[in-house]
Protein backbone atom coordinates (compact mmCIF):
# COMPACT_ATOMS: atom_id res chain seq x y z
CA UNK A 1 0.00 0.00 0.00
CA UNK A 2 1.45 3.56 -1.12
CA UNK A 3 1.77 5.84 2.00
CA UNK A 4 2.52 9.77 2.33
CA UNK A 5 2.44 12.08 4.65
CA UNK A 6 0.54 15.70 4.78
CA UNK A 7 2.34 18.58 6.08
CA UNK A 8 1.40 21.87 6.83
CA UNK A 9 2.76 25.31 7.55
CA UNK A 10 1.34 26.60 10.61
CA UNK A 11 1.64 28.85 13.72
CA UNK A 12 2.15 31.72 10.84
CA UNK A 13 -0.07 34.36 13.00
CA UNK A 14 1.92 37.79 14.55
CA UNK A 15 0.81 39.27 17.67
CA UNK A 16 -3.13 40.48 16.88
CA UNK A 17 -2.71 39.07 12.97
CA UNK A 18 -4.59 36.05 12.94
CA UNK A 19 -3.56 33.81 10.14
CA UNK A 20 -4.79 30.19 8.73
CA UNK A 21 -7.27 28.10 10.31
CA UNK A 22 -5.02 25.89 12.09
CA UNK A 23 -7.17 24.05 14.62
CA UNK A 24 -9.21 23.16 11.95
CA UNK A 25 -6.74 22.01 9.37
CA UNK A 26 -4.82 20.40 11.98
CA UNK A 27 -8.08 17.63 11.77
CA UNK A 28 -6.97 16.05 8.72
CA UNK A 29 -3.07 16.71 8.60
CA UNK A 30 -0.72 14.43 9.98
CA UNK A 31 2.56 16.67 10.13
CA UNK A 32 2.71 20.61 11.18
CA UNK A 33 5.74 22.69 10.72
CA UNK A 34 5.44 25.59 12.76
CA UNK A 35 6.71 29.08 12.90
CA UNK A 36 9.62 29.88 14.94
CA UNK A 37 9.06 33.90 15.44
CA UNK A 38 11.28 34.64 12.73
CA UNK A 39 9.26 34.91 9.41
CA UNK A 40 6.60 34.84 11.11
CA UNK A 41 4.74 33.51 14.67
CA UNK A 42 5.58 34.65 18.26
CA UNK A 43 5.69 33.08 21.43
CA UNK A 44 2.23 32.64 22.51
CA UNK A 45 1.51 31.58 19.12
CA UNK A 46 3.94 29.03 18.82
CA UNK A 47 2.82 27.71 22.14
CA UNK A 48 -0.93 27.51 21.54
CA UNK A 49 -0.17 26.00 18.13
CA UNK A 50 1.95 23.57 19.47
CA UNK A 51 -0.66 22.42 21.79
CA UNK A 52 -3.26 22.08 19.06
CA UNK A 53 -0.43 19.68 17.39
CA UNK A 54 -0.18 17.78 20.27
CA UNK A 55 -4.37 17.50 20.89
CA UNK A 56 -4.43 16.21 17.46
CA UNK A 57 -1.81 13.67 17.38
CA UNK A 58 0.17 15.19 14.63
CA UNK A 59 3.93 15.22 14.13
CA UNK A 60 5.79 18.54 14.78
CA UNK A 61 8.63 20.45 13.15
CA UNK A 62 10.42 23.32 13.16
CA UNK A 63 9.73 25.70 10.64
CA UNK A 64 12.88 28.10 10.41
CA UNK A 65 12.85 30.82 8.32
CA UNK A 66 14.93 34.31 7.52
CA UNK A 67 14.65 37.03 9.75
CA UNK A 68 11.81 38.74 7.70
CA UNK A 69 8.65 39.80 9.22
CA UNK A 70 7.71 41.89 6.93
CA UNK A 71 8.67 39.74 3.45
CA UNK A 72 7.15 36.94 5.03
CA UNK A 73 10.34 35.10 4.75
CA UNK A 74 10.10 35.17 1.19
CA UNK A 75 12.68 37.32 0.11
CA UNK A 76 16.35 35.68 -0.08
CA UNK A 77 19.34 37.30 2.67
CA UNK A 78 22.70 37.44 1.78
CA UNK A 79 23.33 35.49 4.74
CA UNK A 80 26.23 33.46 5.06
CA UNK A 81 26.27 29.56 5.89
CA UNK A 82 27.81 30.22 9.63
CA UNK A 83 24.76 32.85 10.30
CA UNK A 84 22.45 30.52 8.22
CA UNK A 85 23.39 27.88 10.91
CA UNK A 86 23.19 30.22 14.07
CA UNK A 87 19.49 31.37 13.19
CA UNK A 88 18.41 27.56 12.70
CA UNK A 89 19.92 26.63 15.43
CA UNK A 90 18.48 29.51 17.45
CA UNK A 91 14.73 28.50 15.96
CA UNK A 92 15.08 24.70 16.31
CA UNK A 93 15.87 25.47 19.89
CA UNK A 94 12.95 28.24 20.67
CA UNK A 95 10.31 25.34 19.28
CA UNK A 96 11.78 22.72 20.97
CA UNK A 97 10.99 24.00 24.39
CA UNK A 98 7.57 24.29 23.94
CA UNK A 99 7.11 21.14 22.48
CA UNK A 100 8.77 19.32 25.44
CA UNK A 101 7.35 21.61 28.08
CA UNK A 102 3.42 20.93 26.74
CA UNK A 103 4.92 16.94 26.71
CA UNK A 104 5.80 16.30 23.26
CA UNK A 105 8.56 15.63 21.21
CA UNK A 106 9.85 17.46 18.08
CA UNK A 107 10.04 15.68 14.99
CA UNK A 108 11.10 17.12 12.28
CA UNK A 109 12.84 20.57 10.98
CA UNK A 110 11.70 22.18 7.36
CA UNK A 111 13.11 25.63 6.30
CA UNK A 112 10.82 28.08 4.87
CA UNK A 113 10.14 30.18 2.12
CA UNK A 114 13.41 31.85 1.08
CA UNK A 115 15.53 29.79 2.85
CA UNK A 116 14.03 26.68 2.01
CA UNK A 117 14.44 27.22 -1.76
CA UNK A 118 17.85 29.03 -1.66
CA UNK A 119 18.88 25.22 0.62
CA UNK A 120 17.30 23.18 -2.30
CA UNK A 121 20.08 24.77 -5.02
CA UNK A 122 23.04 26.09 -2.56
CA UNK A 123 25.43 23.39 -1.35
CA UNK A 124 27.28 25.16 1.54
CA UNK A 125 23.55 26.64 2.82
CA UNK A 126 22.16 23.27 2.35
CA UNK A 127 24.82 21.92 4.37
CA UNK A 128 25.30 24.83 7.19
CA UNK A 129 21.38 23.71 7.46
CA UNK A 130 21.66 19.70 7.92
CA UNK A 131 24.93 20.72 10.45
CA UNK A 132 22.26 22.51 12.67
CA UNK A 133 19.66 19.98 12.48
CA UNK A 134 21.86 17.43 13.54
CA UNK A 135 23.96 19.05 15.65
CA UNK A 136 20.81 19.56 17.96
CA UNK A 137 19.11 16.04 17.75
CA UNK A 138 20.48 14.03 15.11
CA UNK A 139 17.16 11.51 15.34
CA UNK A 140 15.26 14.87 14.05
CA UNK A 141 14.21 14.32 10.13
CA UNK A 142 15.04 16.80 7.76
CA UNK A 143 11.68 17.59 5.07
CA UNK A 144 13.54 19.00 1.64
CA UNK A 145 12.64 19.41 -1.63
CA UNK A 146 12.86 15.72 -3.84
CA UNK A 147 16.07 15.86 -5.56
CA UNK A 148 17.35 18.93 -3.75
CA UNK A 149 20.21 19.55 -2.62
CA UNK A 150 18.83 20.03 1.38
CA UNK A 151 18.39 16.23 0.69
CA UNK A 152 21.56 15.52 -0.23
CA UNK A 153 23.33 17.66 2.00
CA UNK A 154 20.96 15.69 5.20
CA UNK A 155 22.17 12.58 3.83
CA UNK A 156 25.62 13.11 3.93
CA UNK A 157 25.97 14.09 7.50
CA UNK A 158 23.89 11.06 8.44
CA UNK A 159 20.18 12.54 9.42
CA UNK A 160 16.96 10.84 8.00
CA UNK A 161 15.29 12.77 5.16
CA UNK A 162 11.81 13.23 3.68
CA UNK A 163 11.77 14.25 0.04
CA UNK A 164 8.91 16.90 -0.27
CA UNK A 165 6.58 17.34 -3.11
CA UNK A 166 3.84 20.44 -3.12
CA UNK A 167 0.08 20.40 -4.14
CA UNK A 168 -0.61 23.40 -5.29
CA UNK A 169 2.31 24.10 -6.80
CA UNK A 170 3.78 23.44 -10.76
CA UNK A 171 7.21 21.98 -11.80
CA UNK A 172 9.83 22.84 -14.05
CA UNK A 173 11.24 19.60 -16.20
CA UNK A 174 14.50 19.74 -13.89
CA UNK A 175 12.34 19.05 -10.92
CA UNK A 176 12.22 21.91 -9.54
CA UNK A 177 9.48 24.46 -8.43
CA UNK A 178 8.25 26.92 -10.72
CA UNK A 179 9.23 30.58 -9.11
CA UNK A 180 6.46 31.98 -7.30
CA UNK A 181 7.51 35.33 -9.69
CA UNK A 182 6.19 33.38 -12.48
CA UNK A 183 2.42 33.40 -13.62
CA UNK A 184 1.99 29.69 -13.91
CA UNK A 185 3.70 29.18 -10.41
CA UNK A 186 0.08 28.01 -8.29
CA UNK A 187 -2.30 25.47 -9.24
CA UNK A 188 -5.49 27.26 -9.32
CA UNK A 189 -8.19 24.63 -8.92
CA UNK A 190 -8.45 21.62 -6.54
CA UNK A 191 -8.99 18.88 -8.93
CA UNK A 192 -5.78 19.68 -10.47
CA UNK A 193 -3.96 20.25 -7.41
CA UNK A 194 -5.23 16.44 -6.21
CA UNK A 195 -4.56 14.87 -9.48
CA UNK A 196 -1.11 15.82 -9.39
CA UNK A 197 -0.19 14.29 -5.61
CA UNK A 198 -2.23 11.29 -6.76
CA UNK A 199 -0.04 10.59 -9.57
CA UNK A 200 3.24 11.87 -7.89
CA UNK A 201 2.30 9.14 -4.94
CA UNK A 202 1.34 6.29 -7.24
CA UNK A 203 3.44 6.85 -10.22
CA UNK A 204 6.73 9.03 -8.62
CA UNK A 205 5.71 11.55 -11.42
CA UNK A 206 4.66 15.11 -11.80
CA UNK A 207 4.01 16.54 -15.64
CA UNK A 208 6.24 19.73 -15.81
CA UNK A 209 5.24 22.77 -16.85
CA UNK A 210 7.38 22.10 -20.58
CA UNK A 211 4.68 18.85 -21.28
CA UNK A 212 7.72 16.68 -19.87
CA UNK A 213 7.05 13.67 -16.69
CA UNK A 214 9.40 13.83 -14.50
CA UNK A 215 10.45 11.17 -11.83
CA UNK A 216 9.61 12.59 -8.51
CA UNK A 217 10.66 10.72 -5.27
CA UNK A 218 7.79 11.57 -2.23
CA UNK A 219 7.63 11.17 1.48
CA UNK A 220 5.77 14.17 2.52
CA UNK A 221 3.16 16.26 0.52
CA UNK A 222 2.69 20.44 1.50
CA UNK A 223 -0.37 22.01 1.62
CA UNK A 224 -0.66 25.22 2.78
CA UNK A 225 -3.06 26.26 5.40
CA UNK A 226 -3.34 30.04 4.53
CA UNK A 227 -5.18 30.34 1.41
CA UNK A 228 -8.73 31.17 1.67
CA UNK A 229 -9.62 27.60 0.94
CA UNK A 230 -7.01 25.88 2.93
CA UNK A 231 -9.82 23.71 4.93
CA UNK A 232 -11.88 23.18 1.83
CA UNK A 233 -8.95 21.58 0.15
CA UNK A 234 -6.99 19.39 3.20
CA UNK A 235 -10.57 18.07 3.61
CA UNK A 236 -10.77 16.81 -0.14
CA UNK A 237 -7.53 15.86 -0.43
CA UNK A 238 -7.42 13.81 2.38
CA UNK A 239 -10.43 11.84 1.44
CA UNK A 240 -9.00 11.35 -1.97
CA UNK A 241 -6.23 9.59 -0.88
CA UNK A 242 -8.45 7.61 1.62
CA UNK A 243 -10.44 6.46 -1.54
CA UNK A 244 -7.35 5.77 -3.64
CA UNK A 245 -6.08 3.22 -0.83
CA UNK A 246 -3.14 5.30 0.19
CA UNK A 247 -2.22 5.30 3.91
CA UNK A 248 -1.64 8.62 5.14
CA UNK A 249 0.58 8.95 8.05
CA UNK A 250 3.27 11.14 9.84
CA UNK A 251 6.83 9.75 8.79
CA UNK A 252 8.73 7.65 10.61
CA UNK A 253 11.58 8.11 12.75
CA UNK A 254 14.09 5.18 11.76
CA UNK A 255 16.11 5.78 14.90
CA UNK A 256 13.66 4.64 16.84
CA UNK A 257 10.46 3.88 15.23
CA UNK A 258 8.35 6.85 16.77
CA UNK A 259 6.37 9.23 15.16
Amino acid sequence: MPQIDLNCDMGESFGTYQKGADADVLAYVTSANIACGFHKGDPSTMRKTVRLALDHSVAIGAHPGYPDLVGFGRRAMDASPQEVYDMVVYQIGALAAFVQSEGGRLHHVKPHGALYNVAARQPSIATAIAKAVYKVDESLILYGLSGSALIDAGRAIGLQTASEVFADRTYQEDGTLTPRTAPDALIETEEEAVAQVLRIVRDGRVRSQQGTDVAIAADTVCIHGDGPHALMFAKRLRLALDEAGVAVQAVRRRRDGST
